[in-house]
């Protein structure tokens, strides 16, 4: 006898009959993520009492609403946003979610960023996480009202694109208190122009706030690390007592010029995600990429799930100073 089932059934009318989100029930039919086993037997009975034949190829390429991912990323040579993606990547499987990712390097303007988030789009991604300072808020809102977006480690001002970002704030105030506390009073800031690194500009906005009663000398530089270094260890030679930098990369490049010159000076870095940060003794604020990255995908599965939006759009995570040794206290 032919088979008389219905022609035509979709995902969608699974997941209508047993009540539940698509995602949820192409989740449930594919065996992932934390679906409980009584969720997961009704979606699969409902599939079969339906006849619902999934689609390989569209899953597979097309994923539109059945838990792909797309995940736009900076630099990941970059040890921070190589940590990032890793955590990102451990999250999703978790989530029983998979990413899509594009990344970019250098692209001031964040034009090449957006013509990557396009073709994300064109991939039918069921939403998107933006893991890059170089793409701000008027960029982002047209794509916002395309899918549901999370932006990861920067702050967000728009209310139609949530936030998992880092509380730099609290970290400036951290580590100016350490400055501080070890005797320092005249100092230099070493980081990134606004234009070159969003991220590190605002470590230096938030440290630089922080440091009151200490003599702040503030070098905005390019994207090399190397970059004001030279200027940085000219004030040093002036009688500043510390470079305090805005990322790890910088603070080495800044002792790899005291070694040439045979020269000492205290610093400060900015991330204690660089591979050996304790075997090098590197004072630094350690940011917390893990953190922000389970909170982005647990909360952009929630909305893919049909979940209701308890949380507050934005949040900021903390992480800790690491003390080591390159920050010591001045001689008196």
């Amino acid at each position: 006898m032919a088979d008389q089932r219905p022609l035509g059934v979709r995902i969608e009318d699974v997941a209508r009959a047993v009540g539940v989100s698509r995602a949820t029930a192409t989740r449930a039919l594919r065996g992932q993520g934390r679906i409980a086993a009584a969720t997961r037997e009704r979606v699969e009975r409902a599939a079969a009492e339906l006849g619902y034949v999934p689609n390989l190829m569209a899953t597979e390429l097309a994923a539109g609403g059945t838990g792909v991912i797309g995940l736009m990323l900076r630099d990941a040579a970059n040890p921070v946003y190589g940590a990032l993606f890793s955590a990102l990547e451990l999250a999703a499987a978790r989530a029983g979610v998979e990413l899509v990712t594009v990344t970019i390097g250098a692209d001031p303007g964040g034009e090449r960023q957006v013509q990557a988030l396009r073709r994300l789009l064109g991939m039918r991604v069921a939403g998107l996480l933006v893991a890059t300072g170089g793409v701000d808020s008027a960029q982002l809102e047209p794509f916002a009202a395309e899918v549901p977006i999370v932006r990861v480690g920067r702050p967000e001002p728009s209310a139609a694109i949530a936030a998992e970002s880092y509380d730099e704030e609290w970290h400036g105030a951290l580590l100016a208190s350490r400055v501080r506390e070890l005797g320092h009073r005249r100092v230099v800031v070493l980081g990134a122009s606004a234009e070159t690194s969003y991220g590190e500009h605002r470590r230096g906005e938030a440290l630089v706030a922080a440091l009151g009663g200490v003599a702040v000398q503030r070098l905005t530089t390019g994207p090399d690390p190397g970059d004001g270094v030279g200027a940085a260890l000219t004030e040093a030679a002036a009688g500043a007592t510390a470079v305090l930098c805005t990322s790890d990369v910088r603070q080495l490049a800044v002792l790899r010029a005291l070694a040439a010159r045979g020269t000492g000076a205290a610093s400060t870095g900015w991330d204690g995600l660089t591979p050996g940060v304790d075997l090098l003794g590197l004072t630094t604020v350690r940011v917390p990429v893990e953190d922000a990255a389970e909170a982005a995908v647990s909360r952009l599965a929630g909305v893919l799930d049909g979940e209701a939006e308890a949380l507050p759009a934005h949040r900021a995570w903390r992480g800790e100073l690491l003390t080591g040794r390159t920050l010591s206290e001045v001689e008196r």
